[in-house]
């Protein structure tokens, strides 16, 4: 405890400016220059909007449905709707210090937070365990005592001081005493984004609050630790498993922390100086299909913006951090969580000087995490494959193992449906009774009705993988993907002829005497809904410059295509489709050969 007490040098509170004057020069220069003229009308909007409205309310109601329905939907709703006028207003007043309406409306939103019945989800929360539940600490209590903590310092001359003090005994109250007070919360040996989400939040909120550097030292004493296992939950790689979504969730919160540890240390706590951080921070460059649009397995989404203020802050800390274009930037309301911390550094770390280059044309192969995404250019279109093996046991875990997403010219072809919309049944038992988790709503084979089965015995793994200018290629052993009954042998190669435009997938199997007669499907999932039988397979006709023509032998596979629902993760049914070539299994050992071109 003395060598980390000691370190805490730096005495001012102030820690995302050097100065109170340098802060109040960087507000005067986003609200005046034209630079930023985009992020500020998007704010200015969204204040105008918001300003209108009344203060909405978080009923018992709202939190008794997902108890009683299992939905999630509407008390969060209420929730980040609660955050996004903190975030908004909060902003508004550092631009216009004098601007009483913006100064009510935001003391009018910290007083509602301060008086809400727990500042966690009631999926996160145990009604059965009744009052006492309150204080405990999950992600969106810790952020919500970060966001508090960092916003009444940023304004400590404009708010009211009985706000300020509200602020102060709601924190100590509902977060940083009890962790200090009570056992160990389950995040904190965690391996995935809830250790640095809550670690560092919490740590964040204690750095702004606790001038005592005893009790300060024993809060980041349990922090850095907690921070420790989230960062040995990444293979050395540095991919993340749950998701580019949560490694822009998890990993932006042990930044967000990390820096201003840097800056209360003067230096001399870097957590950037591992190695293995740096290759966490490498994921986003190897992450996306081009532009937005996102190489999507586990939980995340299909597209997303890009928070620039993070980039352009990891690429001042690795100069090998490609630097995306500014058009990539995701707007202001495009976190539904409405988050404060990534908001304000998406501001203050924002660099407009740096516009950034496209994703580069590259193939990168992820061994230990067993990834493998590969993007090449063809007649001036940008081109993407992506496809995984591992095991069916991972954090937010699809069992998708052999999948593969195809990408051209601005259009996903053969798609990931991405995460569903979260429900009490969503991170239960009945998980994989939803499309998008289950193996039949990936482009893999079904076995007379049997997909894969959830669990780390279920594994697959690519090997030689060959990465050249003209092809890549590579093999997948599939074999224990499925239950143990099917397959004997399974191995899926893709060749990936880069210069022509072509995917070739060869599926062998070698199948256990038992499915003799029965059916074999060779699943693929698509967004497109214009499909048609040609001479020699099918058409994928898309709205963009290039189709996507797959070939096959009619005379051992027959194609058919249904539409499959989904809810998507916001809420929204969408309409996929899965094209099953179907063939009956007449031997043993089989060969299924397909080819993927795209046609201009």
């Amino acid at each position: 405890m003395e060598s980390l007490k000691n370190r805490l040098e730096n005495k001012k509170k102030n820690l995302l400016f050097t100065s109170k004057q340098e802060q109040q020069q960087f507000f005067k220069h986003f609200r005046d220059t034209e630079e930023y003229e985009n992020i500020r009308n998007e704010m200015i909007s969204e204040a105008e909007r918001l300003i209108k409205e009344p203060n909405p309310e978080l009923t018992f109601s709202l939190f008794d449905m997902f108890y009683t329905k299992g939905s999630r939907t509407e008390y969060e709703r209420t929730y980040f709707l609660k955050r996004r006028r903190l975030n908004t207003f909060a902003i508004m007043l550092l631009l216009n210090p004098d601007n009483a309406t913006f100064k009510d409306a935001l003391q009018n939103v910290i007083w509602s937070i301060c008086l809400e019945y727990t500042w966690c989800l009631p999926a996160h929360t145990k009604k059965e365990e009744g009052i006492e539940n309150t204080y405990t600490i999950d992600l969106f209590a810790a952020e919500t005592a970060f966001s508090l903590c960092e916003i009444k310092e940023l304004l400590k001359e404009v708010l009211d001081p009985f706000i300020l003090q509200y602020v102060s005994h709601e924190v100590a109250k509902r977060v940083l005493q009890p962790f200090l007070k009570q056992k160990p919360f389950f995040w904190e040996s965690a391996d995935h984004n809830w250790a640095a989400v809550c670690g560092g939040a919490v740590g964040a909120a204690a750095l702004y609050e606790i001038e005592d550097p005893v009790q300060l030292t024993q809060i980041l004493e349990r922090v850095l630790p907690a921070l420790e296992h989230y960062k040995e939950g990444f293979n050395e790689d540095g991919a993340c498993l749950e998701g580019y979504v949560y490694w822009e969730y998890g990993f932006g919160y042990f930044v967000y922390f990390a820096d201003l540890l840097l800056k209360k240390t003067n230096q001399k706590i870097n957590l950037f100086s591992d190695d293995k951080i740096h290759q966490i921070a490498l994921f986003q460059q190897k992450a996306f299909l081009s532009g937005n649009f996102l190489v999507n397995f586990s939980d995340s989404s299909q597209c997303k913006g890009v928070f620039l203020g993070l980039s352009h802050y990891l690429n001042e800390k690795f100069p090998d951090i490609d630097v995306p274009k500014s058009n990539l930037r995701a707007s202001f309301d495009e976190d539904h969580c409405s988050r404060w911390a990534p908001a304000i550094r998406n501001i203050i770390w924002y660099q407009p000087e740096k516009k950034g280059e496209n994703w580069r044309n590259q193939s990168y192969y992820l061994e230990t995490s067993q990834w493998f995404i590969s993007r090449f250019e063809l007649k001036n279109e940008k081109y993407a494959f992506a496809t995984k093996g591992g095991h069916n046991n991972e954090p937010h875990n699809h069992n998708d193992l052999g999948h593969f997403i195809l990408h051209g010219a601005g259009q996903t072809f053969l798609t990931d449906l991405g995460s569903g919309l979260y429900t009490k049944d969503y991170f239960g038992k009945k998980r994989y009774s939803y499309m998008v988790n289950h193996s039949f709503g990936h482009s893999v084979p079904i076995f007379n009705g049997e997909g894969q089965k959830e669990g780390y015995n279920y594994q697959a793994k690519l090997n030689e993988v060959d990465i050249q200018a003209e092809q890549d290629s590579l093999k997948i052993n599939m074999t224990n993907a499925y239950p143990d009954e099917i397959l004997k042998e399974y191995i899926r190669t893709y060749t990936l002829q880069k210069r022509k435009g072509i995917l070739i997938l060869n599926d062998q199997f070698t199948i256990s005497s038992k499915y003799l007669d029965k059916k074999l499907v060779e699943r693929f999932i698509t967004p497109i809904k214009n499909i048609s039988r040609v001479e020699k397979g099918l058409l994928l006709k898309s709205e963009h410059s290039v189709d996507l023509l797959i070939t096959f032998d009619y005379s051992l596979l027959s194609p058919h295509w249904t539409p499959l629902e989904f809810m998507n993760h916001q809420g929204v049914k969408e309409t996929a489709y899965a094209i099953d070539l179907v063939s009956t299994i007449t031997k043993q050992e089989m060969d299924r050969k397909i080819e993927f071109h795209f046609i201009n």
